[in-house]
């Protein structure tokens, strides 16, 4: 027997023999009625319940010829995401079916890097009392995007309530699930007027191909029935579900020509009822039925009917709907492989395993308040519930942020950066300040950060580093100021040196330009030796000559002439190079003399540690933190500094004393700001911490992403500058005052073309000289081989003897070269053209 009754009904009817039940309509009835239907192994199949948690393994008996919502909240979602809309606030009735819909939804809002902000529940049995408790109580919410997950509902009595509470502006936006079409097209001509209601609404329906059947079918059943109105998708998959469980029973009985039950003890584990439980039987061809549905598969008027592995209707996709005055527009389509389309899934042509969700689209949707333009989705505040902005009441440093005494006005240069960005968010923001501290002491900022998480305030404006811990608990906007921490210490003036005329070049850059000096002393002496008499004497007088030229070049009081092309060409390089490393000597020894050198017992954050000396830090900052978390500096060895005065006693009175300090921690605007007015202190080495000021606000509040872009134009057209000067550089800007602790070397790296273009040249030249002399040795030798009488006469380079043993000695020759080289060039050329004359006949 196949059972289509209601879902009371279907109680009375369990003890008759059931092979199959059509229905229930509620998702609640469908969990309840499952539970027995399991035992019983009789099929369920719905075709309006669409609780996803109903396809679980727990009901392995139920069917549905309907779309589950998990194919809807998918749709949904990608929907939200397509807008860029990141916070909704969900409303839905609190039962089954509205729970695990909207949690579905959240899961999948959760994979677009969205969520559901507030769930508002509603009683399975609302009225209007319900729905404007519930609405007023979200007015005063951020999100302004509503989806609306409800059962079917003639009177649309959410949004008639809605728009009497002036919450169907163009400020809102309001999204219905299916349940909104269904209602839609049960709806009789004589209520078309309700539509004005839903103006701007964009909602769901599950998506029904046309065709002549169901034109006709639909006909004969309005036709039969007298209706109004036409058949909404609910029916239309009814009039299918009946369809597919009587082929499904025809191919049972074609297979088994017989159906049985059985009596089941476990039955009586269900516990007893008005029904009589243990008289209940078990279908025994449950399980081939079963098998039968899940087979099926063709076209009905809903579309295609077909199942997937857990029971579930093919998706045969959404239709995406905007109601604007009396018109229900088609705005697109969404199937779980293409996403949101103009084209209908008939249209769509592509390969479904292929096919890429980048390109997703939809046509022009009129919203609440008519108009075109996609609503910004979330209010920030209003007049009546401003933002509310906490502000850190400093009393050291209240250059940056603080609340004046007589006037309570807040002000400083992080109020005037906030302002100033303020202007360039593209809508209208209330706000208030609030104060925070007591006015005798800087007020923690960790705890400023954790009043922002906790929704005490909305946002915290000031002098807020971003650091690791910070932004676990709220959103940063972009940094407008770039810090660090630094270490500050006394210094002193540096005494002069005895060799401080040492310090201009690095020990590297000393020895190559002293080699440099002996090396063209070697090469200008080669080169000038045959030529210059100034270069010839005794080897002691020639190897003074040789030093003292070079390094007098030096002064340019040179007292010998170069005289070879060869020699002048490697000194116009040489002087060039002095030129250029003598200016460069003069200027950092200048600088040197002149610029104060600091100095202190402590380079950097490694030597104050291991000083075991006392370290300041301000109160309220995230130095403390720092210290102790990170470097593990033990607490009993920082003080707490609360302004400049006392940041300048602990320093004067040193580690030695009470209350004194080795040195200080703190970040660097603070430190350039406090080393403005005092020249006894300053900061020692670079700072060893990178971070920045930002504005903090909640978790995944679109304004901080709104401040950031604000606070990114602030510093391309400048004003950010500005408003630094404003504040900062009156008497000149810190940052330029600091003094540079440690003076710049001259380093080998800045010269290393010059001395590659002397050494190249000197090489050259030398080479050049080289082959010049060898050509006129071996010409010399052959002459004087072919008159060796002559070459005796005119010359005593060499002997007889010697020309015989040059013959056999390659030491001779090298021996005779040498001597070659020692003689003047001048006697050399007159030696050779008397030979070549005296050989001619």
């Amino acid at each position: 027997m196949l059972i289509a009754v209601s879902s009371w009904g279907l109680l009375e009817v369990l003890e008759k023999e059931v092979v199959a039940i059509v229905g229930p309509q509620s998702s609640a009835i469908a969990h309840m009625i499952s539970v027995i239907t399991n035992g019983l192994q009789v099929p369920l199949i719905s075709y309006a319940a669409t609780d996803p948690t109903l396809s679980a393994l727990q009901f392995p008996f139920f069917l549905r010829t309907t779309q589950s919502d998990s194919y809807q909240m998918a749709a949904m979602a990608d929907l939200i995401d397509f807008y860029e809309w990141k916070e909704v606030i969900a409303v839905f009735v609190d039962d089954d079916y509205g729970r695990n819909g909207i949690s579905t939804l959240d899961d999948e809002l959760k994979k677009k890097m969205s969520q559901i902000s507030y769930k508002l529940p509603l009683p399975a049995q609302f009225n209007l009392n319900d729905i404007v408790n519930l609405l007023n109580n979200s007015k005063s919410l951020g999100p302004r995007v509503y989806v609306v997950h409800v059962n079917p509902d003639p009177q649309f009595r959410i949004f008639s309530i809605a728009r009497k509470l002036q919450m169907m502006t163009s400020d809102y936006v309001w999204l219905a699930t299916d349940w909104l079409c269904a209602t839609l097209d049960s709806l009789s001509p004589m209520n078309q007027s309700l539509l004005r209601t839903l103006e701007g609404i964009v909602g769901f329906c599950q998506h029904s191909p046309q065709s002549d059947r169901k034109k006709e079918v639909s006909k004969k059943i309005q036709q039969k029935v007298d209706l109004s109105f036409g058949l909404n998708t609910y029916a239309l998959q009814a009039y299918d579900t009946v369809w597919a469980v009587a082929n499904a029973i025809d191919k049972l009985l074609d297979a088994t020509n017989n159906i049985t039950f059985s009596s089941n003890n476990k039955l009586r584990d269900l516990g007893s009822t008005e029904i009589q439980i243990d008289q209940l039987k078990v279908f025994d061809g449950g399980k081939l039925l079963l098998k039968q549905l899940m087979d099926t598969n063709f076209t009905g008027l809903s579309g295609r009917i077909h199942f997937t592995p857990d029971r579930n209707l093919v998706s045969g996709g959404y239709d995406v709907i905007n109601v604007h005055q009396t018109d229900i527009h088609k705005v697109g389509y969404w199937t779980n492989y293409s996403g949101l389309s103009t084209l209908s899934s008939e249209a769509q042509n592509w390969d479904k395993n292929n096919y890429s969700r980048v390109n997703q689209t939809l046509d022009s949707v009129i919203w609440p308040g008519g108009k075109r333009e996609k609503p910004r989705g979330w209010v920030i505040a209003n007049d009546e519930k401003p933002l509310r902005i906490g502000v850190p009441k400093r009393t050291s440093f209240i250059e940056f942020a603080t609340e004046s005494r007589g006037s309570h006005q807040i002000k400083g240069y992080c109020i005037d950066v906030f302002l100033e960005a303020l202007k360039f968010v593209p809508y209208d923001v209330p706000y208030s300040f609030k104060a925070i501290g007591d006015g005798r002491l800087n007020p923690s900022y960790d705890e400023l950060v954790k009043m922002v998480a906790d929704n005490v305030i909305d946002a915290a404006v000031g002098d807020i580093a971003i650091v690791t811990n910070r932004t676990k608990l709220v959103d940063f906007t972009q940094p407008y100021v770039a810090t660090g921490l630094v270490i500050v210490a006394p210094i002193s003036n540096s005494k002069s040196s005895a060799w401080v005329f040492l310090k201009p070049f690095t020990l590297e850059m000393w020895c190559v330009t002293a080699a440099s000096f002996v090396v063209i002393a070697v090469v200008i002496w080669v080169l000038e030796h045959r030529v210059n008499k100034d270069f010839r004497g005794p080897p002691k007088k020639q190897l003074v000559t040789m030093l003292l030229f070079s390094f007098s070049t030096l002064f340019k009081t040179n007292q010998e002439d170069t005289v070879s092309p060869l020699g002048r060409m490697v000194m116009v390089v040489w002087l060039f190079l002095l030129m250029v490393i003598t200016s460069s000597y003069t200027a950092s020894l200048t600088s040197i003399l002149t610029v104060q050198q600091l100095s202190s017992p402590i380079t950097g954050i490694d030597s104050l540690i291991a000083s075991n000396g006392p370290i300041g830090f301000q109160v309220g900052s995230f130095a403390y933190g720092y210290l102790t978390d990170s470097l593990n500096v033990p607490r009993s060895r920082l003080v707490s500094l609360a302004n400049p005065e006392e940041y300048e006693r602990a320093l004067r009175l040193g580690p030695n004393h009470r209350g004194g300090v080795a040195a200080i921690v703190d970040e660097l605007t603070y430190v350039e700001l406090f080393l403005s007015k005092r020249t006894e202190f300053g900061i020692i080495g670079q700072p060893f911490t990178k971070s920045g000021w930002g504005f903090a606000f909640q978790r995944d509040s679109p304004l901080a992403i709104d401040m950031s872009t604000a606070i990114l134009k602030l510093a391309e057209n400048g004003k950010l500058q500005e408003i630094n000067e404003h504040w900062f550089c009156k008497m000149g800007c810190p940052g330029e005052r600091r003094k540079s602790s440690v003076p710049n070397q001259l380093h080998l790296s800045s010269f290393w073309g010059l001395y590659i273009l002397c050494g190249t040249s000197a090489l050259t030249a030398f080479v050049v000289f080289l082959i010049r002399v060898i050509i006129q040795f071996v010409r010399y030798k052959r002459n004087t081989m072919i008159n060796p009488l002559s070459s005796s006469s005119s010359s005593s380079l060499s002997s007889p003897k010697s020309l015989v043993l040059s013959s056999t000695c390659s030491s001779q020759v090298i021996y005779d070269f040498f001597n070659f080289i020692n003689k003047k060039e001048e006697a050399i050329k007159r030696t050779l053209t008397r030979t070549e004359n005296e050989n001619q006949p």
